[in-house]
């Protein structure tokens, strides 16, 4: 039997013949993600807002000190029907007038709730009602990979909408106020000035995340803050106006327990918060916490991610001694701690 090498050569280096199945397969995976985005935007898009921000100084010349004003942009997501809109901390913060613009083309006048600048996050409010608001989702369920929508309002563009991935899960960013922010999404639904703020929503439309930051001259390089965390601080800044926190000094990241420890320790929880670094002068060091210790609880709370530790540490904003429990060398460790509070800048 005669080889045919030159038939050979076509197929190695053009593939094999596409049927019309192939093709016709092809067409349908793509139809499915157009409706998949397109269906998010049609039950999202009405939720997201621009908000034009505007801020007052003084400039010195010759002729003396002349008031000015200066404008800036974001974007927000409406969260409740009665006019309570979540963006970035730091899209609002020094504003003098605040104005958000509505999907309709409405442009309504709003007030600054309370902001968090340690999760970079703030709660503005219009006087209005029955606004179309979003529903959050579960960002502790992400996985690498998965199909994401950001919406938003870059460089004064409004209801632009961009598709990626989750390019990857327990990033850390460090926020103005300095402190780290913990669990960080990083997609490459490709962001721009405006979008901060925008949800970063999933393929059902629930908000999973807050678009915050890009790396500047890096391209498919985004962030977002964790959907849970957006939730749970919005919760405290409308009861409240602000998060009063206590204070332990470490950066972490969620790692999952190897199955064999949590069997034969007898753990509660299937991950823990692995420390990245410590805080000089902390609580953390002064408690003897070392990069790469697993942080399992503290006292009897279970601590299996950033938003466990947030939430005791909101729960008790002044200063205490209590102990915490850690995974060093295969073993579990107690450490007493002194917790102090968060000072404010």
């Amino acid at each position: 039997m005669k080889t045919n090498w030159v038939s050979l050569q076509d197929e190695y280096t053009t593939g094999p013949p596409r049927d019309g199945n192939t093709a016709l397969s092809d067409e349908l995976l793509l139809d499915a993600y157009s409706e998949a985005v397109t269906g998010v935007v049609e039950r999202v898009g009405a939720s997201v807002v621009h908000i034009a921000v505007t801020h007052q100084g003084q400039a010195r010349t010759r002729e003396g000190v002349v008031p000015f004003e200066r404008g800036g942009a974001g974007s927000g997501v409406i969260i409740a029907p009665d006019g309570y809109v979540l963006t970035n901390s730091h899209v609002v913060q020094g504003a003098s007038r605040l104005q958000v613009g509505l999907a309709d083309g409405r442009q309504l006048p709003a007030t600054l709730i309370g902001a968090d600048p340690h999760t970079d996050l703030a709660v503005v409010r219009v006087t209005d009602s029955g606004l179309p608001a979003a529903r959050f989702g579960d960002s502790s369920r992400l996985k690498v990979g998965q199909l994401v929508i950001a919406i938003g309002n870059p460089l004064g563009f409004q209801a632009t909408v961009t598709a990626g991935v989750v390019s990857a899960l327990g990033r850390s960013l460090r926020s103005e106020s300095g402190r780290l922010i913990d669990d960080i999404i990083q997609t490459d639904a490709a962001l721009n000035p405006g979008n901060s703020g925008g949800p970063l929503v999933d393929s059902r439309g629930q908000v999973i995340g807050i678009n915050t930051a890009v790396i500047q001259y890096a391209q498919g390089i985004c962030f977002a803050l964790p959907g849970n965390t957006a939730r749970w601080v919005a919760g405290l800044l409308i009861k409240e106006g602000r998060v009063r926190r206590a204070h332990l000094g470490v950066a972490g990241q969620t790692r999952p327990l190897p199955r064999r420890l949590v069997y034969e320790l007898r753990l509660s929880a299937q991950t823990g918060i692995q420390v990245m670094s410590v805080v000089p002068g902390s609580p953390a060091q002064e408690a003897d916490l070392r990069p790469g210790d697993i942080l399992l609880a503290i006292e009897e709370t279970t601590v299996a991610d950033a938003d466990d530790l947030h939430r005791y540490l909101t729960r008790f904003p002044n200063e205490r001694r209590t102990t915490i429990r850690i995974l060093r060398d295969g073993s579990v460790r107690e450490l007493p701690v002194r917790l102090q509070e968060l000072r404010e800048e």
